[in-house]
């Protein structure tokens, strides 16, 4: 699996037709421990950069961005009563949802991992 970024720290995932994203491993370990996580709804529509979900820690509360454009076509259902699964295991059971992309390459124009874990090891 390999996933790309935006630099303000969410993933995506291309996986068969549709495309799973969530939050980076750096920044589920920034945030602190989190305790929800506000996700949007299946048939919403994404736009790359643009704030699409909500997460809450005991430190704070902060916007996710979507790293693609398209629409949602899954939930994580685990995250509302196990919202930690973010911070354990961010790249695998804490992913947030799935999108059918808009475009023909989804990833097109973000970070590689190589290049997104050289910016957060800075």
């Amino acid at each position: 699996m390999s996933e790309s970024y935006l630099p303000s720290h969410e993933w995506a995932r291309v996986e068969g037709g549709t495309v799973t994203i969530g939050l980076s491993v750096f920044a589920a370990g920034e945030v602190g421990e989190i305790i929800h996580v506000g996700l949007p709804k299946v048939g919403a529509v994404l736009r790359r950069g643009v704030a699409c979900a909500e997460i809450e820690s005991v430190k704070s509360v902060n916007d996710y961005y979507s790293p693609v454009d398209g629409e949602v076509v899954a939930v994580n259902p685990e995250l509302a009563a196990h919202p930690e699964a973010v911070n354990q295991d961010p790249l695998g059971t804490g992913w947030f949802v799935k999108v059918k992309p808009a475009g023909a390459d989804p990833l097109a124009g973000l970070l590689s991992a190589a290049d997104y874990l050289a910016k957060t090891t800075a």
